[in-house]
This record gives C-alpha cells, structure tokens and sequence, in this order.
C-alpha cells in the first residue's frame, strides 16, 4: 500500500516517520496549532491540532502517519472544540490586543480571528504576575503566558540552558526563570537564543523595538494564518521557515 492517507478526502502522501500534522502541513493544508514548533519534539500539550483519525480524536502532531488513515480535520464539530480552546485560553491570561507589541504577529490572536471567535465567553480570570523587566534587552509579561512551553523547549534543547520552567498545578501552574531570584536578569539568556524568538504571544519582548512594525502591517494583518501554511511546514536540512 502507498504511503498516503486522507483528511476531509483529500489524499495526503507522506514519508516514513512523518506524523499526521507534519503530512498535512507540508500538502498545503493548515492545521491551527499553538505548541507545534518545527525543529522541536512534538509536545501535544495546547491540543487545538486534534483530529479524528479513524473516527477517534487524536493529536495530529503526535500521531504517526499510515496509509489509510481517514482523518477528519476542517469540520464544524473539531473547529468547534479549537474555539472553546481560544476562548478559554483568552480568559486565562490578560490578553489586551490594542495595547499588545504582538499584536498582529501573535498566533493566539490570529487563531482567534480564523476560526471566527467574537468573545471571551468564558468569565475573565484576570491573573496578577509581574513583569520582569530586569534583563538589559529583554522583558517577560508572565500575564500573556498560555503554557505552550516552547521557549522552554527551546531554552532546553537548542540553546542547552533551561532558563525557563512550569511551575504549580492546575490554575496555579505558571511560567518560571530557573534563577534563585526568579529575574531573567540572573540567568545566562541571551537576545541571540531561541528561547527569545519562540514565543506565540507577547510574553517574551525586546526592549527598545515597541511597534516598529506598525499594526495593520504585520504578519498575520496582512494575510490570516490559515492562508500562510508555508510558515509551518516541516523544517529539512535545506530549508529553514521562520515561524
């Protein structure tokens, strides 16, 4: 049997280890994702990837590819469930887009926008953490966190320095710096890391560079997520997507 699956009866050819996101991404097709990161292990974690594979949900990014899959992906009852996702994780952080540095370049904000969230729904938590501003080029606004994890990924297996970490449980569960002061500051991060670049949201900030891209010409102002596939498709030895 060939090397091909189907999504929404499409015919998706893919290459041994390949898993059923990085298949479909590098088809063409868009998969909403916030924790996918293409030069990192899957992680699984944010689950706005699930499909039904088979008839079962599943994490795209985690599961392998195999011929004859069935997978459902662009449907009203999956795109449904990618909703209350963003709604919830809008009302778990302060998420104030007009006063936002990323806005227009954040991929909770454009998810939003393509799958059609209008509101919160959900009451607003309204979460108090600092912001750490003590490091010489970067800031942290711990509000905006969604625990995606990638600049912890980064931090740990690009950069090989683990500045960053998760900590609590539940609602309390939330973004650390691995320092004893806990000030990004007192750790070896550097503006030149991965770490600083990964960030969905607007947690992870250079300083000095507020809006010097105005609003209206960024990344996803100019053209939605879902139409911008090409960012996402699967890093190779010969080409590297900024994402």
């Amino acid at each position: 049997m060939s090397n091909v699956f189907t999504i929404d009866g499409q015919e998706i050819p893919f290459e041994p280890g390949q898993s059923v996101m990085q298949a479909a991404l590098t088809a063409g097709v868009f998969v909403p994702h916030l924790c996918y990161h293409p030069e990192f292990r899957p992680h699984g974690s944010c689950k706005l990837c699930t499909m039904k594979v088979n008839g079962r949900p599943a994490t795209s990014c985690t599961t392998p590819a195999a011929a004859g899959m069935e997978v459902e992906n662009n449907t009203t009852e999956i795109n449904d469930k990618r909703r209350m996702l963003i709604q919830m994780l809008l009302v778990e952080g302060n998420h104030f887009c007009p006063s936002c540095e990323k806005s227009g370049n954040c991929k909770l904000q454009a998810l939003g926008y393509a799958l059609g969230v209008m509101s919160p729904h959900f009451t607003e938590f309204f979460p108090d953490r600092p912001v750490d501003f003590s490091h010489p080029e970067m800031l942290l606004d711990f509000n905006r966190c969604i625990l995606c994890e990638l600049c912890i990924r980064a931090s740990a297996e690009v950069d090989k320095k683990n500045v960053f970490a998760l900590s609590g449980r539940g609602l309390k569960k939330h973004l650390i710096v691995n320092a004893e002061s806990g000030r990004l500051a007192d750790t070896d991060f550097a503006v030149t890391d991965k770490a600083a670049e990964v960030c969905p949201v607007g947690v992870i900030l250079r300083k000095r560079h507020g809006f010097a891209v105005p609003i209206g010409q960024r990344t996803y102002d100019l053209k939605p997520i879902n139409e911008q596939v090409e960012r996402f498709k699967p890093v190779t030895p010969a080409t590297k997507e900024k994402v």
